[in-house]
């Protein structure tokens, strides 16, 4: 991670609609070379708030500055430091009877500095099938594709929209590794997803968007706070009865627990996770908007 001028600086953000308000007054900053992931439940403000950091959508008010310039008024020169890789790319039939290596050779004629096409193809994973149509690739294949298309302009920012959504397991973990080479190379991310154990593993940092309101940002390991990621004793009584219980001194209890019971069955202890604090929070705002105790976006 570099320091200096923010990649991404986002400040009192409003998107409203007729009838919705979408975004509410957001403020973050993205680092130059981090990974990060903004994370939220459908219909948070997340997308919309992606969408005007891309240049793709106007904001209501509040400052925005991406790469040192507002997107809502950048130039050509601006979006050719940018890569954005969509979840749901347009399928093509034009696009199909291009090969892989003459797809990405026609993108890097875009850009005024693009990395090498067969560089990119390596980079990707797809050296086998350089040479295939575009309309052959697999699921798995054409999201390599996608990306190679999003960074063979040599990005400064790449814009990552739910990346792995339909891969299989392993699919997903070889994407990681290229992903984790991107940031390696001084890429910086922005990374959105629906798998929490994705966000784990890649981001330096998150954020957690809920009803248009960041509820939540830092590092993976500190996201939350003290409180959300007290420690979870959890045990079994003899007759079959199943406990947890959140505590600030796990080993206290163990020992008390052991003293009452000797053994205690299926005992573990644990820290909550990214998920759990996440759907936590989710389950929090559901309840506060149920009840009228929180503001609603």
């Amino acid at each position: 991670m570099t320091s200096g001028e923010p990649a991404v600086r986002v400040s009192d953000l409003h998107k409203q609609y007729p009838k919705h308000r979408a975004v509410d007054g957001l403020s973050f900053e993205i680092h130059r070379g981090e990974t990060f992931a903004l994370l939220g439940p459908n219909g948070a403000g997340k997308s919309t708030t992606v969408e005007i950091l891309e240049g793709y959508r106007r904001r209501t008010s509040g400052q925005v500055s991406v790469l040192g310039e507002d997107p809502g008024t950048a130039g050509r020169p601006w979006r050719s430091r940018i890569g954005i890789v969509l979840q749901d790319l347009p399928e093509s039939e034009v696009y199909g009877v291009y090969s892989v290596r003459e797809q990405i050779t026609q993108q890097s004629h875009y850009y005024p500095n693009p990395r090498d096409v067969q560089e990119v193809i390596d980079a990707v994973g797809l050296r086998a099938k350089a040479d295939a149509k575009v309309r052959t690739l697999s699921g798995g294949q054409r999201r390599r594709l996608d990306v190679a298309l999003g960074i063979i302009g040599r990005p400064e920012l790449l814009f990552l929209d739910e990346p792995t959504t339909g891969f299989d397991p392993e699919a997903r973990r070889e994407f990681w590794g290229l992903i984790r080479g991107l940031s390696a190379d001084g890429t910086t991310i922005l990374l959105t997803t629906h798998y929490l154990d994705e966000a784990a593993e890649l981001a330096d940092r998150v954020g957690i968007i809920i009803g248009g309101r960041m509820r939540a940002i830092g590092p993976v390991g500190e996201i939350g706070g003290d409180a959300a990621r007290t420690p979870i004793v959890s045990w079994t009584e003899p007759d079959g009865e199943a406990h947890s219980q959140r505590t600030p001194a796990p080993a206290a209890l163990v020992a008390e627990l052991t003293a009452r019971l000797g053994e205690p069955r299926d005992l573990e202890i644990r820290r909550p996770h990214l998920e759990e604090i996440y759907l936590d929070m989710v389950a929090a705002h559901a309840a506060g908007a149920a009840t009228g105790t929180e503001d609603v976006a």
